[in-house]
């Protein structure tokens, strides 16, 4: 994680400083109360190949409440004191509030904790209170409050101003807020985040001491400052184009865009609605009416709870139903594989895959419509080829009318014990949409070293025309993207180069010193990206010399705009922005290295 802090003063100056790097089923498809309900026994071996009924009740960890419910604060504070600093903890919660108003609530949220509300509409919905991430925890540093979400709720903050001070993979969707929101945690200190999409911001969005942002498909009523890298595409209010004074990276529209699936209740029926595709999106889906999109009964999907094997779950899958993952670990022996179209495999309460045995979590076929979302895959300690394979090795269809989208799907090696992946995430049919990814080779927890976690490479995009919305990826052993498809995009990315390569023999790349952040590969003709920042400490050799943040064949059609690398505190240097452009970095300033077009 970034983590040199932000002066409080809102001037967008970087100060110096460093961050610690330790560090069963029932039938019924809507249960009126889920609170302290009993987890079923994993399935029988006879069931695994056998139809399985659909619907099923949503498990002990999530927790709905109504605006009946007595006791919420209480219960809000409960889960709050178990998961505020449980970073590799087992806890797993989802907190759904039926459409109504709550008064007086403060909902803080830990690690692993998401909080939705259960209508169509987020202002169906309204706590007259905060959703709050701070991070007294952590002495009043962010840059670890990852895993965590906000999603489809109406608020109306009890000073006028929400605090969301987060980092990596704590996504804030659907939300409208009636007033203003802090990124910031008290005091400003320390802070790496972050994304919001398909949201409404009434008042300004202070970002303070947040290095980089993305923000997508919103409105907001105005921004406060930028540090590093700040990216709007869709945002109606953003600040105009400045990068790299300051920098701001600003398109009016998003090219491709569908929002996340999302569970919701329709009288006291649960269904999971599957908004529809937007080109050239501006602003929130939900602003002016019902939001466009299909719906989902949950008869139509296997309720999923820790305990279910592998086998189970793809028996459900070609029986036809659809997945949704209850909060839990699940523990995989084979792959998940998800072979029809239009299937949705939604997961609640940071739902977390882990491969025991080196397979793969979870593979698609070459089919349209695919929805990924809300789910957590943790290397297991036996070396995955892969993690996430979406589409098969040479798979070609057109999928742009109905594209397969990966949304808040995040990949960890080590951290929670040693876990080894060769290569994270590939992305081999066309069209796909990632939006949203945190793909993270540790760099603090268990389990946690240069051999001990090793992750040669983060993400790979075969497919052509695929978008990456927000890509985070950070600390792989060798290079942390490789683009090999044609005419592939992405709007923002945040990176940080392995803090822990032993000296720069590790990392030598033929007779380059270091891998690129973000490598287009030389076969590729038309690339384009958009606010770009890779970051390098190497803390164990302060000496490594990286060449550069970014490589890609030199031709007019690859093209990128807004990129930038920093050395952290001196903790390594950088000798070219992209390719061989860019100003070296040098000394410990920590001031970023830009260009603002390449080529």
């Amino acid at each position: 994680m970034p983590h040199i802090p932000m002066d409080s003063s809102d001037s967008g100056r970087s100060l110096p400083g460093r961050r610690s790097v330790l560090g069963a089923l029932a039938a019924t498809a809507a249960a009126p109360a889920l609170l302290g309900l009993s987890s079923p026994a994993a399935a029988a071996p006879a069931e695994q190949s056998q139809a399985l009924p659909g619907g099923g009740d949503l498990g002990p960890n999530v927790i709905v409440f109504g605006p009946s419910t007595s006791g919420i604060q209480a219960k809000l504070d409960e889960v709050f004191r178990q998961q505020e600093s449980a970073q590799f903890g087992t806890g797993r919660y989802a907190l759904l509030f039926k459409p109504g108003t709550y008064n007086r609530l403060n909902a803080q949220l830990g690690f692993y904790t998401s909080i939705a509300s259960l209508g169509l509409s987020p202002d169906d919905t309204t706590i007259n209170g905060d959703v709050t991430v701070d991070a007294g925890w952590f002495n009043g540093n962010a840059t670890q409050n990852f895993w965590r979400s906000a999603e489809n709720l109406a608020l109306t903050p009890v000073s006028g101003t929400n605090r969301w001070a987060v980092a990596q993979a704590a996504p804030f969707r659907r939300m409208h807020v009636k007033g203003g929101l802090n990124l910031a945690p008290t005091g400003y200190g320390w802070a790496s985040g972050g994304y919001i999409a398909d949201s409404r911001i009434d008042g300004s969005v202070g970002p303070y001491s947040q290095q980089q942002w993305y923000t997508r498909d919103s409105s907001v009523g105005g921004w406060g400052n930028a540090v590093w890298n700040m990216v709007f595409s869709g945002v109606q209010g953003a600040p105009a184009q400045s990068f790299p004074n300051p920098p701001y990276t600003t398109l009016d529209t998003t090219p491709v865009s569908r929002e996340k699936p999302f569970l919701y209740l329709n009288g006291s029926e649960y269904r999971v609605f599957l908004p529809e595709q937007r080109t050239n999106a501006r602003g929130t889906t939900w602003g002016n009416g019902t939001p466009r999109g299909t719906s989902l009964p949950l008869t139509q999907f296997y309720v999923a709870k820790p305990g279910v094997t592998a086998a189970t779950l793809n028996a459900a899958l070609t029986q036809g139903l659809h997945l949704l993952l209850t909060p839990g670990i699940y523990h995989l022996d084979q792959p998940i594989q998800v072979n029809r179209a239009g299937t949705v495999v939604l997961g609640l309460g940071y739902a977390t895959l882990i491969p025991d045995n080196g397979v793969t979590a979870l593979r698609t076929a070459d089919v349209d419509g695919v929805r990924l979302a809300g789910f957590l895959i943790d290397a297991g300690p036996v070396n995955s080829a892969t993690l996430l394979e979406v589409g098969p090795t040479g798979a070609s269809a057109n999928h742009s009318a109905n594209p397969t989208t990966v949304q808040d799907v995040f990949v960890r090696i080590g951290g929670a014990g040693a876990g080894k992946a060769t290569t994270s995430m590939v992305i081999n049919s066309r069209n796909t949409i990632i939006d949203h990814t945190w793909i993270w080779r540790a760099d603090h927890g268990t389990g946690v070293g240069w051999e001990t976690n090793r992750a040669d490479y983060g993400i790979r995009v075969n497919g052509d025309d695929v978008l990456a919305t927000g890509l985070f990826v950070e600390h792989f052993n060798k290079y942390d993207v490789q683009w090999y498809g044609q005419r592939g995009r992405t709007i923002f990315f945040q990176n940080e180069k392995a803090y822990d390569a032993p000296n720069q023999a590790a990392i030598q790349n033929g007779g380059v010193k270091g891998y690129a952040a973000y490598k287009v590969a030389d076969s590729v003709t038309t690339h384009e990206g958009w606010g770009l920042g890779s970051y390098c400490y190497y803390i164990v050799d302060p000496t490594i010399v990286q060449h550069n943040g970014f490589a890609a064949p030199n031709t007019p059609g690859v093209k990128f705009h807004d990129l930038l690398v920093v050395s952290l505190g001196g903790q390594g240097q950088y000798e070219h922005v992209v390719n061989e452009t860019g100003a070296p970095t040098s000394g410990t300033s920590t001031v970023p290295s830009t260009v603002v077009s390449y080529p």
